[in-house]
């Protein structure tokens, strides 16, 4: 899009590319515009939008439970390892679950679930959120599709069947939402599917029913996949959140557990992981807009518990550090020959804390302090350099250039790579890399993972591999090759 300045077809190395909406490639586009293109530009809609859902967030904590609870949700939320993930992932994800979750939050004012004492007696339309609404929920649209409606509209509706205030639920169908909504997210479909016959087809039918419906994308897991997915998600809190859960299933008969803000939350929280459990292609991102009304209601148990100085502080705190601990120790052992230290020594020092302090504010203070530092010295210095190298494929056309002088993109191919890894060597190569076939004898570099080593050198490439980013050099003669020095002994040394 920023290339061609066509910004109604997404377009895929040239061909129209369907899978999603634009929402995402607008502000991708935009970035590179402005700051060129690079990673961090890539990343950037994805940043703006989690900061900008976390901000909607804490204002519905402070209208809903106050400021402690507020203060609570900005430390929580943005540690959690979904919202981190996510936040650094150039995806359509975050920017869904963000445009959606702002769209909740004035969905919970049109509801007149943040009335309080100065709010008027006679309650008046509240024409901002209604716009606000439609408008948020149509970025939702454009950013991943109809699952927004359904999701929203599914929140809303489970929310009715417990409270029974239908009324107020039929609100948010308020002729400004829905003008809102039709201004906001019609024109680019009405768009596209005027410029392409078949992108209706192709996007409702083939990316969305298909997808949820059958098994035809290969996503296929079993239906409790989401439950570790979502206890995974919200480290280093998950403890607090199994101890939030315990606490309301403890005052399940009381009406504080069933006041019309918490079941707002708790179905919100809960509708997305129990549709996404009946799809059959599952992926993790499916259930991220959970993890912000989740974030939610853990910093309110938390903020009750610190409050009441329950007996459950002790069980907080435990957890906590244990969970801290745990961290700290995986992180040591992540990577064979090189171990985290600097990460796995904060989190250690931020469990030990959260064990000995006695008060519970400062030691899940100091754990998020801990958290943050991880964060820190796992992205910069030695260690973000062996991520990068491990977990990054741009290290690979870097490693290439060091054992090929001659190196040249078009000498590249790749080999059953899964598509992330394929459409994220395309971006660093800028050109879409064709798949090796054995037709193809020509000297070159193909990418591949660890596990199709054998199944090359099967079919008779006897190359050497790179064991730490996959890079199988597919060639007859390493010595011969354009631009390599030395004997092809010494070569597959190297």
């Amino acid at each position: 899009m920023a290339e061609t300045g066509d910004w109604v077809t997404p377009r895929l190395y040239g061909k129209p590319w369907f899978e999603k909406p634009p929402l995402f490639y607008w502000g991708a586009a935009l970035s590179f515009k402005i700051f060129g293109v690079s990673e961090a530009a890539a990343r950037l809609p994805s940043a703006i939008s989690a900061l900008l859902a976390t901000l909607a967030l804490a204002w519905l904590a402070l209208r809903l439970y106050g400021t402690e609870t507020a203060r609570w949700l900005l430390l929580l939320l943005p540690t959690t390892v979904g919202m981190i993930g996510f936040s650094h992932a150039a995806s359509t994800d975050m920017p869904f679950s963000a445009m959606l979750t702002i769209a909740m939050v004035c969905a919970a004012v049109v509801l007149g679930l943040t009335r309080n004492e100065n709010s008027p007696i006679i309650p008046q339309t509240p024409w901002l959120a209604l716009l606000l609404f439609g408008f948020f929920l149509g970025l939702a649209v454009l950013a991943k599709g109809p699952a927004a409606i359904i999701l929203s509209g599914g929140a809303v509706f489970l929310w009715a069947v417990f409270t029974k205030r239908w009324r107020d639920a039929f609100r948010l169908l308020h002729p400004a939402a829905i003008a809102s909504f039709c201004v906001t997210a019609l024109p680019w479909y009405i768009l596209c599917a005027h410029r392409n016959p078949d992108f209706l087809h192709i996007f409702i039918i083939e990316h969305n029913f298909k997808r949820y419906l059958t098994p035809e994308f290969q996503h296929i897991q079993p239906f409790w996949f989401y439950v570790p997915v979502l206890f995974l998600a919200i480290l280093p809190w998950t403890a607090s959140f199994a101890i939030a859960l315990g606490g309301a299933w403890g005052s399940r008969s009381t009406t504080d557990w069933l006041n019309p803000q918490g079941l707002f939350l708790g179905c919100w929280a809960m509708f997305p992981v129990v549709f996404f459990s009946l799809s059959k292609s599952k992926l993790p991102g499916y259930i991220l807009p959970t993890i912000p009304p989740l974030g939610l209601i853990v910093a309110q148990g938390v903020s009750l518990s610190a409050r009441r100085i329950l007996r459950s502080d002790r069980w907080i705190r435990i957890g906590s550090g244990i969970t801290f601990i745990i961290l700290g120790l995986l992180a040591a052992l992540q990577l064979d020959q090189t171990p985290l230290v600097w990460p796995s020594l904060a989190l250690i020092v931020g469990g030990i804390a959260a064990l000995v302090l006695r008060n519970l504010r400062p030691a899940l203070a100091g754990g998020v302090v801990a958290v943050t530092v991880a964060i820190a010295c796992t992205f910069t210095g030695a260690t973000g350099e062996v991520l990068d190298q491990r977990l990054s494929a741009s290290a690979a056309p870097k490693a290439a250039r060091i054992v090929w002088n001659n190196y040249s993109p078009e000498r590249s191919s790749t080999y059953k790579l899964p598509r992330s890894f394929q459409y994220t060597l395309n971006f660093y190569f800028h050109r879409e890399l064709p798949e090796w076939s054995p037709d193809g004898r020509a000297r070159g570099w193909v990418f591949a993972s660890a596990k199709e080593e054998f199944e090359l050198r099967q079919r008779g490439l006897n190359c050497p591999l790179n064991a730490l980013i996959h890079i199988v050099i597919a060639c007859e003669d390493p010595g011969s090759a354009g631009g390599l020095s030395g004997s092809g002994e010494a070569q597959q040394e190297k």
